[in-house]
C-alpha cells in the first residue's frame, strides 16, 4: 500500500500546484479533483492537460484516482454543499446523460493522465421517484459507463456515502454482485464506513477483490467531518492490517477537503501520523 493525498484540500491553489506541494511532502499518490477549481471536464483543454501531465513526470508522482464525485462546475457559481447531482440516476432523462457524459470524460482524463480508475457516487435519492426506480436508472447508467471504461482500460470505483442511493456498505456489495464487471468495484472511504458504525472488518472482507482504491480520513462521535488522522476516533493501525489481511495494495488517498486555508499543513500532519503508525515501520 501506498500514501496518496486529493487535492481536493488544495482548491486556493492550481492544480499543478496541488500536486507539487503534495509530492513534496512525500506522497507517492496524488487524487485529482475532476470537479471546479481544478479539472472541471468540461472546461479544460488539452493543453491544460498537457501542463499536468508534465507536472505529474516530473515530480515522479503517480495519479492514484480521478475523483468524479462532485460536480459543482455544472451549476457555474459557488456553492457550500458538495455537489452530487445531476447524478446517474438522476430522473431527469437530460440531466442523467450529462452525467453519464461527464464520466466519460473523466475517463478520458484518467486515461491521459495515466490514473486507473474513475471514482464516482450513486446521488441522491430523488423526492419525486421511488429508490427502487432510482437503482434501475443507476444501473442502467452504469452499464453505459463501464462498457466505455472498458474500451479504455479504466476501472471504476463506487464510493457509498451517508444520504445518498448508495450510503451503506451492503448496498455497494449487492451491486457488484449484481454487475460483475473487472472494471466495476469500490471506491471506499472508510470514514464514511466509521460514520454508519459499520465493522471494518466484515466491509473489507464483504469487498475484498473489488477494493479499487481507499479513502482515509478521522472521525470523531461519528460526526461525518473529515479530520486529520489522529485526531478523531479511528483505529488506523487497525485498519492497515485488515486492508492487508484482505490482499489490498492499492492506494490510500487521505481526504481533507475539510481543510481549505490550510490543506498543506493537513496533508503534512495526515502524513507523518500515519508514516509513524507501527504497520509501516514493522515493514508490512
Amino acid at each position: 500500500m501506498k500514501l496518496s493525498f486529493s487535492t481536493n484540500a488544495f482548491v486556493r491553489y492550481s492544480v499543478a500546484k496541488a500536486v507539487e506541494k503534495i509530492s513534496s511532502i512525500g506522497y507517492e499518490g496524488v487524487e485529482l479533483l475532476a470537479d471546479i477549481p481544478h479539472l472541471y471536464v468540461h472546461a479544460i483543454t488539452a493543453s491544460d492537460i498537457d501542463r499536468l501531465k508534465e507536472t505529474v513526470a516530473w515530480t515522479g508522482i503517480k495519479v492514484a484516482n480521478v475523483n468524479a464525485n462532485t460536480v459543482k462546475g455544472y451549476y457555474g457559481r459557488k456553492l457550500w454543499d458538495p455537489v452530487f447531482e445531476p447524478s446517474l440516476a438522476n430522473p431527469d432523462p437530460t440531466a442523467r446523460k450529462w452525467r453519464i457524459d461527464y464520466c466519460k470524460k473523466s475517463i478520458d482524463l484518467a486515461h491521459a493522465l495515466g490514473s486507473p480508475m474513475v471514482s464516482i457516487t450513486s446521488g441522491r435519492p430523488m423526492p419525486e421517484i421511488t429508490p427502487e426506480r432510482s437503482m434501475d436508472l443507476l444501473r442502467e447508467s452504469l452499464k453505459e459507463v463501464l462498457d466505455y471504461a472498458a474500451g479504455r482500460n479504466i476501472r471504476i470505483g463506487m464510493e457509498y456515502e451517508q444520504g445518498l442511493l448508495i450510503e451503506f456498505a451492503w448496498e455497494l456489495t449487492e451491486l457488484l454482485e449484481e454487475i460483475k464487471s473487472p472494471y466495476f468495484g469500490a471506491n471506499l472511504d472508510l470514514g464514511h464506513s466509521h460514520v454508519s458504525g459499520e465493522d471494518p472488518e466484515a466491509v473489507i472482507r464483504s469487498l475484498a477483490g473489488k477494493i479499487f482504491h481507499v479513502h482515509l480520513e478521522d472521525i470523531k462521535n461519528r460526526k461525518h467531518y473529515h479530520l486529520i488522522p489522529g485526531l478523531g476516533d479511528i483505529d488506523f493501525e487497525a485498519l492497515l492490517q485488515i486492508l492487508a489481511r484482505y490482499s489490498y495494495e492499492g492506494f490510500l488517498t487521505v481526504e481533507l477537503y475539510t481543510y481549505p486555508f490550510k490543506p498543506e499543513e493537513a496533508a503534512r500532519r495526515a502524513f507523518d501520523y500515519l508514516k509513524a503508525l507501527p504497520f509501516w515501520t514493522a515493514g508490512v
